[in-house]
């Protein structure tokens, strides 16, 4: 019986306030304190209160039948803690269905598998038991920002006691092979492997209210026919589904039916005598994997080329990312709990994605969340922020 597997990943950025040259040494705090609370109210109000009021409803109308993951950055649940409790109390209700598995992450939702393993394993443990405290879970899967994912980041999860891990079903590491399978990455013993159908995926994130598109307007029971007919060849394991849960209710399209096509979706799969809605960790216990998959080459989620380039593919992202990092061994060494928390909040990938010079597929959504002019706008902030929090050292 083929799986559905449906993971919604929630992050809120902290944007950082305009910085000019003129504000090094000056002003140290960095962040646009109240747009960031301006956006997260707007979203808590427009997508994520509505969206989880109508998972609570699915949850206990199908009774078990139907059943999703999130993944929420470490970020967002601390702006919900100190700002929208509301919201963080509507996820714990979900959670309190035991429908729901909350998936484990970095906590900063950044990029720290790349440049920093002390610094990655430390935010995965820090998210690990935030998110047992806040819904009494203990993290069985683990959702790498961006999906972004290798054979060395599947052996560091293994050793850190997670029974699977999600990443991109990209084609050039697929080759004939299926997403649709459960693998096991290379050079591991146990830890299981679910790979995201980007296809189905973005047709809901960024397909559903094209009106250009071939397939619009993309109803309920004709995505239902696409998941239905991908088992006529043969059996499968799990069809695994992941998107921004803000893909419900904040894009530009919020309008568009988003929620209505969520009901309607839940309940032609759920109809269906052949298809079974499951968590990861869920999917992981009931299939053995059917092949090693080796993924030497950094592959992730992030437009169509699906490789790092996103986050550090120009001369203005690597400059500010490896000059960050460059500062670990003086920011541990100086034992000061808010540095310690700046210099991480500094780490967030959002911050290097704005920087990102390539046109991206998604241009309409990206335009929409990136509070910069130019990637060279976001760059040069982003290095006057450096310049000041750099001048501590010699405080």
């Amino acid at each position: 019986m083929p799986s559905i597997c449906l993971n919604f990943h929630v992050h809120q950025p902290r944007w950082l306030k305009h910085y000019t040259f003129f504000d090094i040494d000056h002003d140290h705090v960095y962040e646009d304190v109240e747009r960031n609370l301006q956006i997260l109210n707007k979203v808590s109000d427009k997508c994520y209160l509505p969206a989880n009021s109508i998972m609570l409803d699915l949850l206990n109308q199908y009774q078990g039948d139907f059943r999703i993951a999130f993944s929420i950055s470490g970020i967002c649940l601390d702006q919900f803690e100190k700002h929208r409790v509301d919201v963080l109390d509507s996820f714990k209700r979900l959670a309190d269905t035991g429908c729901v598995e909350f998936i484990n992450e970095t906590y900063h939702h950044s990029l720290a598998f790349l440049f920093s393993a002390r610094e990655f394993k430390e935010q995965v443990m820090l998210h690990k038991k935030k998110i047992k405290t806040l819904f009494g879970q203990t993290p069985k899967t683990f959702r790498n920002t961006g999906l972004i994912y290798n054979n060395d980041l599947a052996r560091t999860i293994e050793k850190m006691g997670f029974d699977v891990i999600l990443a991109e079903g990209a084609d050039k590491i697929l080759g004939w092979r299926s997403p649709h399978y459960v693998y096991q990455p290379a050079g591991c013993k146990k830890l299981k492997l679910l790979l995201r159908n980007y296809r189905l995926s973005d047709d809901i994130a960024f397909h559903f209210s094209d009106s250009k598109w071939s397939e619009h307007p993309l109803i309920a029971d004709k995505y239902a026919h696409w998941i239905h007919n991908l088992n006529d060849t043969g059996d499968r394991d799990s069809i695994n589904l992941d998107m921004d849960y803000e893909t419900f209710g904040n894009h530009p399209w919020e309008k568009a039916g988003f929620f209505e096509f969520i009901q309607m979706l839940s309940r032609e799969i759920v109809k269906h005598p052949d298809y079974r809605f499951q968590t990861p960790s869920e999917i992981a216990g009931d299939y053995d994997p059917i092949d090693q998959l080796d993924v030497t080459d950094f592959i992730s989620s992030a437009d169509g080329e699906q490789d790092l380039s996103t986050w550090v593919g120009n001369n203005l992202q690597k400059d500010a990312i490896n000059t960050l990092y460059s500062m670990e061994s003086n920011v541990r060494r100086r034992k000061d709990v808010m540095f310690f928390h700046t210099w991480r909040m500094l780490q967030a990938s959002d911050h290097f994605f704005y920087m990102c010079t390539k046109r991206p597929a998604d241009e309409d959504v990206q335009k929409h969340s990136n509070p910069y002019g130019s990637p060279y706008d976001a760059y040069i902030n982003y290095m006057n922020i450096i310049d000041d929090f750099s001048g501590y050292f010699g405080n």
